[in-house]
């Protein structure tokens, strides 16, 4: 089962399923063009650390990555308040 159409898939989820547990990689398709995968958990979490080296991307670890350079901080405040 390396390829299915989305169509297969909805009517046989569990025979799917059964075969991403087994170990095989099951290509989804739609209109004949691969556009997901199902595969068991343990090798989504190998692809998932392989692809974020074991750690989860967060807001500034992605905003580092923006080939815009340095942010600088503004340091005035918003708004007057009187304290």
């Amino acid at each position: 089962m390396p390829n299915a159409s989305l169509k297969d898939v909805k009517a046989e989820f569990s025979s799917f399923v059964d075969a991403a547990i087994k170990g095989e990689f099951v290509t989804i398709t739609r209109h004949g063009k691969p556009v997901a995968a199902l595969v068991s958990i343990e090798a989504a979490e190998v692809a998932r650390q392989a692809i974020m080296g074991g750690k989860r991307a967060g807001l500034v670890g992605y905003l580092r990555t923006l080939p815009v350079g340095e942010f600088e901080r503004n340091r005035t405040p918003s708004r007057n308040i009187a304290l």
